[in-house]
């Protein structure tokens, strides 16, 4: 079993900034990706952005320049600095975590529980 938790949402107004965090936690036996999707009230869920174990990110082209992903091995935690901050980032943002459970497993993909961003003046 893998646990995704998320914390760092919160009520910003625009132009603002906030910090989410996600933590992997379980049976983890290596951590290939992690990453964050959103999905705004009425919409689909969206990448927003990705950090591989050997630290390759990719971004969605509405964030880049804006939002930063980082990430700690050691402690399976994966951080989105998110600055400059507009009413359309409003949304529930969730972590995605692809993660190799086992030496002979595959890489199976996992989530947060999703944590609240609204950008409001």
């Amino acid at each position: 079993q893998v646990q995704l938790v998320e914390s760092g949402g919160g009520l910003v107004e625009p132009g603002g900034s906030l910090r989410l965090s996600c933590a992997a936690s379980g049976s983890i036996f290596s951590v290939i990706a992690m990453g964050w999707y959103r999905q705004a009230p009425g919409k689909q869920r969206e990448f927003v952005a990705l950090i591989t174990s050997r630290g390759i990110t990719n971004y969605a082209d509405s964030v880049k320049g804006r939002f930063t992903i980082s990430g700690d091995n050691a402690k399976n935690t994966v951080y989105l600095e998110m600055n400059s901050l507009k009413f359309e980032d409003t949304a529930v943002y969730y972590c995605n975590g692809r993660i190799r459970r086992t030496t002979w497993s595959g890489v199976d993909e996992f989530w947060g529980q999703g944590t609240q961003v609204t950008v409001s003046s």
